[in-house]
Parts: C-alpha cells; sequence; structure tokens
C-alpha cells in the first residue's frame, strides 16, 4: 500500500512537470498574446473566451501527449549534462596547477586516441567502448577530487595527539574510583578508538584511489600506444574495457562505504574552522 501511494506521489510529481513545461512553452505564450491583441483590437471579450476554452484544451492534451513528454525527458536530461559539466570544469578550476596539468593532460590524451582511432582505422565514428573514455575522464576529475580532499582531510589530523588522549583515556578509567567516572571514560575510549579506526579507513582509501588514478591514466597511455599500430577497428575491439570500468565501480563503492568516516571529518573541521578542507557545498 505504502509502495502504490509512494508511485502514485512520483506520478503526479512527473504529470505536474510536464504541465509546467506545457505552459511555459513559447507557442502557448504567443498564442495567448495573440488572443489578448485580439481582444484589445476588437473591444471584444470573444477572442479571450476562446483563449481560455484553447487554455483549458491545451494543458490537458498537450502535458498528455508521449512525443511531449519524451521532449521534456530530452530537454531535462540535456540540462542536466550542461549542468554536470558546468560543474565540473568550476570543480577544476579550484585544483591545484599541479592537479589541472594532469586533468588536461588526460583531456589532451583522450582526444588523441579517438582522432588517432580515425585517422589509423579510417572508421567514420567511435565504437562504443571508445566513446566511454569521455566517461573514464569524468571519473579521473571526481575520483582526483576525492582524493586531494582526504588527503588534505588526514593532514589536518593530529594522529598522535588522539593515540594520546586514547592513552589517557584508558589510565583514567582504569584508575577511577566510581562507576559513573568510569563508564564516561570508558565511553571516551571507545569513541577515540572510532576515531583512529576511521583515520585508518580513510588512509586506506587514499591509496586505493591513488591507485585507480594512476591506473586511469596508465589505461589512456596504453591505448595511445595501440591506437597508433591499428590497421582495423576489429582488432580495436578486442581491447577491455570492461575491466578499468570494473575497477572504478568498485573504488566508487568503497568510497561510499567510508563516507560516514569523511562525514564525522567534515563536521570536525567545521567545529575547528578548517573551512578550505570542507566540500565546497558544505561550507
Amino acid at each position: 500500500m505504502a509502495d502504490l501511494a509512494h508511485y502514485q506521489r512520483d506520478l503526479q510529481k512527473f504529470n505536474t512537470s510536464y504541465l509546467k513545461e506545457a505552459v511555459k512553452e513559447p507557442i502557448n505564450f504567443w498564442g495567448l498574446a495573440g488572443f489578448a491583441v485580439a481582444a484589445a483590437y476588437s473591444f471584444s471579450v470573444i477572442p479571450l473566451l476562446i483563449a481560455i476554452i484553447a487554455e483549458i484544451a491545451y494543458v490537458m492534451v498537450v502535458p498528455n501527449l508521449p512525443s511531449y513528454r519524451a521532449l521534456v525527458q530530452r530537454r531535462e536530461k540535456e540540462r542536466l549534462l550542461i549542468a554536470a559539466k558546468t560543474a565540473r570544469e568550476k570543480l577544476i578550476k579550484s585544483f591545484t596547477p599541479r592537479e589541472r596539468e594532469a586533468v588536461e593532460y588526460l583531456r589532451w590524451l583522450k582526444e588523441k586516441i579517438q582522432d588517432n582511432y580515425r585517422k589509423f582505422t579510417g572508421a567514420g565514428s567511435l565504437p562504443s567502448n571508445l566513446r566511454t573514455l569521455d566517461q573514464r575522464w569524468e571519473d579521473f576529475v571526481d575520483l582526483l577530487d576525492v582524493y586531494r580532499r582526504r588527503k588534505q582531510h588526514l593532514k589536518s589530523i593530529n594522529r598522535q595527539a588522539v593515540h594520546n588522549q586514547l592513552s589517557q583515556a584508558y589510565r583514567a578509567a582504569e584508575s577511577a574510583t566510581d562507576e559513573k567516572t568510569k563508564r564516561i571514560q570508558q565511553t571516551n575510549v571507545e569513541i577515540l578508538k572510532r576515531r583512529i579506526a576511521s583515520f585508518d579507513e580513510i588512509e586506506q582509501s587514499v591509496k586505493l584511489v591513488e591507485g585507480q588514478l594512476q591506473s586511469i591514466e596508465n589505461f589512456f597511455s596504453y591505448l595511445n600506444d595501440e591506437i597508433v599500430t591499428m590497421s582495423t577497428p576489429e582488432k580495436f575491439s578486442l581491447l577491455d574495457f570492461e575491466q578499468l570500468s570494473d575497477s572504478i565501480a568498485m573504488t566508487k563503492q568503497m568510497l561510499d562505504a567510508t563516507a560516514d568516516d569523511m562525514g564525522q571529518l567534515d563536521a570536525y573541521n567545521r567545529q575547528m574552522g578548517n573551512y578550505e578542507l570542507l566540500p565546497e557545498g558544505n561550507r
């Protein structure tokens, strides 16, 4: 029953969006304007009455047309793609010069690979696996952002100070003379142990992402070397893209698993005033 209600809410949401898009269409706006002008020149309300009837028919029919809905979905997809591209370019500008150099070199190499494929094979279009290089380059940018931020997070933490606090909490718990004080110190011990464990997990994730970034770079360089020696498109289809794709998916899954640890560090840096270490949207 709850699933049905959720489905109905989603359906109503989509229907509302189609209606809003239909109302904003230029043809609808200029049509209403035309009726308004006709009413003004004729000094009659008849054009306005016709406009109301036409508008009711318009909003009842057009938003429900499958072709119009497909048009709206295509527009929304294009809008999201442009927004994502703009956000990624903005993100790249926030990188250090060395990081931007790595990103731009890989972008240049990606385009060179695709151009060389057309040049050396004589093919008029790119195969599907080669078109995925655009996504792999985007993965590189996103992972590089994760890598640099997590590495900065680790640098912002004094691990030795946390270890010292843990030792003090252990001693305080052992020397506590009453149950209430002992329970408080034991809670403090558990919190500090979890902090240290989260440091280890984030440090491991940094090493994993670093390896993944190198893997993407090496794969692009390998492709560029291979394409130069290729004579037919069929040989290119033998190259394995799935392994890299699976590896990136695994890395992203691991990053999702450590997201809570990063949230704790974000809260810590916000508390300490280290706003430059926070994601841009959370500062």
